[in-house]
């Protein structure tokens, strides 16, 4: 994937996945038994991605415990859960496979492009790091890492919130529609 456009993506997946999120919304036809459905998955998403918050600190060393010894990317794949929670809930298909594209199009190269910056930063951790945990799919650690502490100053600091406010905005805005059609 050509550098120039893992860049591109990097910077413009917050605004595209606003975009999308609006077009959503627009789009949406929740129904009870699907909003029932969706709300827990994305709920899910929205849960790993706090536990991951509490586990990052940018650019300073090296996540690999908490999620990050399942996966290494359990930010990304919070997302994907919620994207899916989300499109169950929302009754759009359409958008599911648009999610779906957008996430496969922007994020699959970002987190190449991460894995990359990982390995310049932190090399010999980050080559065993790469050996025994997944990119993107959870398993089971085969060596688990010391034990390290959620820290609400990390989810705090990470900004982690935004995300649990969007959330609940978005079931609100879904219980409406349904309930005002």
């Amino acid at each position: 994937m050509p550098k120039d456009y893992s860049t591109w993506a990097a910077r413009w997946r917050v605004p595209l996945g606003f975009a999308l999120g609006a077009l959503y919304l627009i789009l949406a036809q929740p129904s009870p038994t699907l909003l029932l459905a969706g709300a827990p998955l994305a709920l899910a998403g929205l849960l790993l991605r706090a536990w991951s918050a509490g586990y990052l600190t940018k650019n300073q060393r090296l996540a690999t415990s908490g999620p990050y010894a399942y996966t290494r990317n359990p930010l990304y794949l919070g997302s994907a859960l919620m994207g899916l929670g989300a499109a169950v809930a929302g009754r759009s298909w359409v958008m599911g496979a648009a999610f779906a594209a957008f996430f496969t199009l922007v994020y699959w190269p970002v987190m190449q492009r991460e894995a990359q910056f990982l390995g310049r930063e932190f090399p010999a951790a980050f080559e065993l790091y790469v050996s025994q945990v997944p990119l993107f799919l959870p398993k089971r650690p085969r060596h688990p890492t010391p034990p390290a502490k959620f820290q609400w100053r990390l989810y705090l600091k990470n900004r982690e919130y935004e995300a649990a406010a969007g959330y609940l905005a978005a079931m609100v805005f879904l219980a409406l529609k349904m309930w005002l059609r």
